[in-house]
């Protein structure tokens, strides 16, 4: 129930091809075709798409309002599969406009193009804020025997049950309406404005005038001066833009606690764990678990990290720089597909054959270019059409890695839509599994394949670092997100007030060993998932550790994993995470389940320090 479109980024950072790769080719780098979903913005079909949604969407208003708790279970299949061609229609709207505007974000048209197809799907759908509504305030002993009555029927009960957890927090109709019709010039907006924002700063590095994605790379440089220089024009361009940022966040934090507070929503964080289906005490003990791991992860990795680099103590800028013994290895773009390609295949061939039209068909769009979204993300776009994948491709090996996440991603989707629009969407506590396993697959192709200790060590390391990343990170982002909105609800927050919170939860998670230099305390800025998604970040943490669990069981040799693991996949949204997991003999709402995911980081670390010996 969507009649928007959402796309989560991976990696909030865009780079530049030609400063990065250092001159070596990558080979021809894919581009979308965008022709499976419209094949141009005046094209007939999508003209003839949006004529029959206001048609539609005003007829199924005419047809259900006021009258759905009195359909039997045949009238009501016959209700929610007309809803679900109404959210396929609007869906695939927004997924082009969406795709295209992302190739280059600071185009006007195509910006002009997404806000007029944003406008004109929130002006159809009005008619349908009623239904979810209407459809809480059913009965829920009538909602149980229709929903009872009719196989067809009951396999939606899941996405309805998920609409109705919100029944206790919902508005007036007349309430609901406004909020709908006011949403593209709300948060939608604020996006947008931090979005181009972003897309079109530079910043000077020893006279140079580099995007973000240039900047940011330069953290990753073998040369120490250069990681310094980026990460001071990087403090300084965030600098000049603080007020804006801090205009941003403190605008979409008091919305959002305005919306909250009159829903009587008990937190910040209740409506994400509601759409996410899964329980607070669950996040919490993730979280908790994480918290309690920074001494045996972070904070010991990265003083093993200081005496490789020969250094006694850390700064900002050596957080994810290269080891010594590190080669600038560049994988060309076919060197790249034939590894993941190979990791899949070695899984099971099926894995691999649902990666390869992504490679062929016009699915991934690889190539770094002048205002195109940061990062990299997979969209599931509509049930009957495909996912899309995008990245900005360089060559290095997190560059791989971050290929076959979203490729994971992608076979997740695919698998995903057999269950048709309402069912296919996962929720985020699972839709990173099988990204971070098709990573981790990966991973241990290029282990099974290192040629001597040294570049197995550099491939631990590389692992740890990415785990640390998306664990220990993400969480520290979760612990800023709670702490910003709780101190927003106490007033406006002036850019220091957002950077000394920012800081409170670096200096915890990085650990002793790293000093900070002034100016980390706007970085803040650039994180695109405050804006987009609050509370997102810890689906991360929650793939990660989900995904370590569930590989242990693979390496264990558990009998039918393969098959298990796809049936998971293919469920999308139509179960609970504690029945995805329960074949594998894995509950996440135990304590312990995040202590057997973390254990697998802390022996990466064990090996790395065993080598030291």
């Amino acid at each position: 129930m969507r009649f928007d479109m959402a796309l989560s980024f991976a990696a909030p950072i865009a780079r530049d091809a030609a400063t990065d790769a250092g001159g070596v080719p990558l080979g021809r780098l894919p581009e979308w075709d965008l022709s499976d979903l419209y094949t141009a913005p005046d094209a007939p079909e999508l003209t003839r798409d949006l004529a029959w949604l206001a048609a539609e969407c005003a007829d199924f208003a005419a047809a259900y309002a006021g009258q759905l708790a009195a359909l039997d279970a045949a009238a009501m299949l016959a209700c929610v599969r007309r809803y679900e061609a109404i959210d396929r229609v609007a869906g695939r709207i927004m997924s082009y406009a969406g795709l295209r505007y992302y190739q280059h974000t600071t185009d006007p048209v195509r910006a002009k193009f997404m806000s007029d197809m944003q406008d004109e799907i929130t002006a159809c759908t009005t008619a349908l804020v009623f239904f979810s509504l209407e459809f809480n305030r059913i009965p829920e002993a009538r909602y149980a025997a229709v929903f009872g009555a009719d196989a067809d029927l009951a396999r939606y009960r899941p996405v309805f049950d998920r609409m109705r957890a919100m029944a206790p927090y919902q508005l007036s109709d007349e309430l609901e309406t406004f909020l709908h019709d006011q949403s593209v010039v709300g948060a939608s907006a604020w996006n947008k404005l931090f979005d181009e924002t972003i897309a079109g700063m530079h910043f000077d590095v020893a006279g140079e005038q580099l995007g973000i994605e240039a900047t940011l790379n330069l953290m990753t440089d073998p040369d120490r001066a250069r990681r310094e220089a980026g990460a001071r024009a990087l403090a300084e361009g965030f600098g000049e833009k603080l007020p804006l940022f801090a205009r941003v966040h403190n605008t979409l934090a008091k919305e959002k606690e305005i919306s909250d507070r009159w829903r009587k929503l008990p937190s910040p964080q209740m409506g994400r764990h509601l759409s996410n289906h899964v329980e607070p005490e669950v996040v919490e003990a993730l979280r908790n678990a994480v918290v309690a791991a920074y001494p045996r992860l972070s904070h010991r990795y990265y003083a093993l990290k200081a005496r490789w680099l020969g250094l006694e103590r850390l700064q900002v800028w050596d957080r994810n720089a290269p080891l010594p013994m590190q080669e600038n290895r560049i994988f060309g773009w076919e060197e790249a597909r034939d590894l993941v390609s190979r990791a899949y295949a070695g899984f099971h061939p099926d894995l691999a054959r649902l990666a390869e039209p992504f490679f062929t068909q016009g699915w991934i769009d690889a190539g770094v270019k002048e205002g195109k979204a940061p990062g990299a993300f997979a969209h599931p776009t509509v049930s009957d059409v495909h996912p899309y994948v995008m990245l900005n491709y360089l060559g290095k090996p997190r560059d791989v890695m971050t290929l076959a996440h979203e490729l994971g991603h992608g076979v997740h989707q695919r698998l995903a839509a057999e269950q048709g629009e309402l069912l296919s969407a996962t929720p985020l506590t699972l839709a990173e599994t099988a990204s971070v396993f098709g990573e981790m697959l990966t991973f241990r192709t290029m282990l099974a394949e290192a040629s001597d200790q040294a570049t197995r060590k550099v491939l631990l390391a590389g692992k740890v670092e990415d785990m640390i990343n998306t664990v220990v990170r993400q969480i520290a982002f979760y612990d800023f997100e709670c702490k910003l909105h709780a101190a927003r609800g106490e007033g406006e927050l002036t850019p220091d007030d957002i950077g000394a919170l920012w800081m409170s939860v670096q200096a915890e998670s990085l650990g002793p060993v790293f000093d900070f230099m002034e100016g980390y305390d706007r970085f803040w800025a650039y994180i695109p998932h405050f804006v987009h998604s609050p509370f997102y970040v810890y689906a991360y943490a929650f793939g990660d550790g989900l995904v370590n669990a569930l590989y242990a069981v693979y390496a264990e040799g558990a009998p039918g994993f393969e098959e298990k693991y796809f049936e998971m996949l293919k469920a999308g949204g139509s179960k609970h995470h504690k029945e995805l997991l329960a074949p594998f003999g894995l509950d996440a709402s135990d304590p312990a389940f995040w202590d057997k995911g973390l254990s697998m980081i802390e022996g990466f670390i064990d090996e790395l320090e065993a080598m030291e010996g």
